[in-house]
């Protein structure tokens, strides 16, 4: 990639207060809260075993925080890209998440420090950015909390990307 598209790449992203993310709409599976639980090592029976989770008073299995977390993580770097960094998710869980019901994340800017493209690689990258998230289902909001991500700085000019060698060693 030359330092043009590199510069093209992090212009793309709309990153101004009151920027709206694109929603994002995840079906509420069991697989997907039965994975997340097992991924996440959460082995509490709620959120693989449905007649224990309906022993307990929950009508079934219902997702754990560790994978919302990681899907609010995603929807965040959906939009800013591969190369933002998450500094910090803050989120509290609402309503639970059951299968069959879908969660619709949405997402607004709320802060931006720095420039977009500004940075360099030791100060860990361009802009800083906080996004609001909310997570929505069938029974009210099942997450909201705050993101804070680092955006990549633009190469400079002066920069030339380094491309392993047929050997497998930097040039």
């Amino acid at each position: 990639m030359d330092q043009e598209e590199g510069e093209t790449a992090v212009a793309k992203v709309a990153v101004g207060v009151g920027t709206e993310l694109a929603q994002l709409e995840i079906p509420v599976t069991r697989t997907l809260i039965v994975s997340g639980a097992i991924a996440s090592r959460d082995y509490q029976d709620v959120h693989h075993d449905a007649e224990l989770a309906k022993e307990k008073g929950s009508p079934d299995i219902f997702m754990n925080i560790l994978t919302t977390n990681g899907l609010v993580g995603r929807y965040v770097t959906d939009h800013f890209g591969p190369a933002a960094v998450l500094r910090k998710v803050a989120i509290r869980l609402g309503a639970p998440n059951y299968p069959g019901d879908t969660m619709v994340l949405t997402g607004t800017v709320t802060e931006v420090e720095g420039e977009v493209g500004s940075g360099s690689e030791s100060d860990g990258g361009g802009a800083t950015v906080v996004v609001r998230i909310v997570g929505a289902n069938g029974l009210g909001k099942h997450v909201t909390g705050t993101v804070t991500v680092t955006l990549p700085s633009a190469p400079s000019p002066t920069t030339v990307p380094s491309r392993p060698s047929v050997s497998g060693r930097l040039a």
